[in-house]
């Protein structure tokens, strides 16, 4: 359970709230952070930095993500898909870009005309590109993944020789300019988990220079690697949650990216013994004044939370209490009646004045990622 903090909201702080106009549900990016985050980055290592933008920026706006991040020294951008790729070149990011998964395929000739590298993680995937690439009128820049132990993509070592055949023969169509992997353990920060990982990395490496290929970018840390063990970082380390505020590893400290606002959109003083919410789960045990946020499990807030979630209003957390509904949470003022259109905080990086995305993740015996990616589509977007 989370204790709150020991501020108490009394009719001091109620009187400083004012009626004002209602604002709809707002997730504020934060680019000076994004900012912040990268230079944090670029002081763990002499690799150059691909920013992953992926997941709309992790829910922060991708173009937004990506524009900070550049500014502040990332030199690549790695995105899920390549029509992702195709959204930042249309907002006028000119650096690499590499798509890794391309869950819909890829036009080969659009990802030429984007300039956009390409990830090969199987043998079929490097036959079918070859195939799509047929008649492009440039090859397309290939980087073969390795899997390196994660399981979850990428060529196995015993088809490491099939897939440097098929890419030697189908030199003209392809250009093989990369090697990648992934890092299984990185979250635990030690290095002695990761090098089984590393090892495989060097055998890919070592492996695709002696068929011909190169000069080569490999690349196999993430934002947990890039910031705890320099010898998983190659020649580019990719950073995404990092560049939002999240370090994996929890060793980090970093600045939140994003701030959540909702307003109050009703208040009321209940007696003790009031059942709240569906099915009553919560019955008030004095009275005491309540406040309706109008944000709910449709705009991302997790429907499960563990005791202790709140919100802040005013600076003083107040606690979420009953059940979470599709379009509201209702929060335990105390003794302050809070008037409608009050700006309710539901996270932000205020570094403790406000909850956290890590204390909602928390709460929602979750991880940050699913708490920033998961805010929804009627939420609107700001950049602060």
């Amino acid at each position: 359970m989370t204790t709150l903090p020991a501020t108490t909201f009394g009719s001091e702080a109620a009187q400083r709230l004012t009626l004002s106009r209602m604002h709809a549900p707002t997730l504020h990016t934060l680019p000076a952070a994004v900012a912040a985050n990268t230079a944090r980055v670029r002081s763990a290592t002499s690799a150059r930095i691909m920013a992953v933008v992926k997941a709309d920026g992790y829910g922060h706006g991708a173009v937004t993500v990506a524009r900070a991040a550049v500014a502040a020294g990332a030199e690549w951008l790695g995105v899920t898909d390549a029509v992702d790729g195709a959204a930042l070149r249309a907002a006028g990011l000119d650096v690499p870009i590499l798509a890794w998964l391309n869950p819909a395929g890829v036009d080969a000739a659009q990802a030429v005309a984007d300039r956009i590298d390409i990830a090969v993680g199987s043998l079929d995937e490097l036959r079918q590109l070859v195939a799509d690439a047929a008649g492009v009128t440039a090859p397309v820049r290939v980087h073969l993944h390795m899997d390196t132990g994660m399981t979850r993509g990428g060529v196995p070592l015993d088809d490491w020789a099939e897939l440097l055949r098929t890419a030697r023969a189908a030199r003209g169509r392809i250009e093989v300019v990369g090697v990648m992997g992934h890092l299984p353990r990185a979250d635990e920060a030690d290095p002695a988990a990761n090098a089984p990982a590393v090892l495989r990395m060097r055998q890919a490496r070592d492996a695709v220079l002696r068929a011909g290929f190169g000069p080569l970018i490999v690349h196999l840390a993430a934002t947990s690697g890039a910031l705890t063990d320099p010898s998983t970082h190659f020649d580019l380390v990719r950073v995404g949650a990092g560049l939002v505020g999240i370090d994996p590893s929890e060793t980090v400290e970093l600045q939140g990216a994003s701030r959540l606002t909702a307003s109050v959109v009703h208040s009321s003083v209940v007696a003790a013994g009031t059942p709240v919410g569906y099915g009553g789960a919560f019955v008030t045990e004095r009275e005491t004044r309540l406040a309706v946020i109008g944000v709910g499990y449709a705009d991302g807030i997790p429907r499960e939370l563990l005791p202790g979630a709140a919100v802040a209003i005013d600076g003083v957390w107040c606690a979420i209490v009953g059940r979470v509904s599709m379009d509201q949470i209702v929060v335990d003022t105390g003794d302050a009646t809070v008037p409608r259109g009050a700006t309710a905080v539901v996270f932000g990086p205020e570094g403790g004045a406000v909850p956290s995305i890590r204390e909602w993740a928390r709460w929602a015996d979750s991880i940050p990622h699913t708490i920033v990616t998961g805010i929804g589509a009627r939420v609107q977007r700001g950049i602060a």
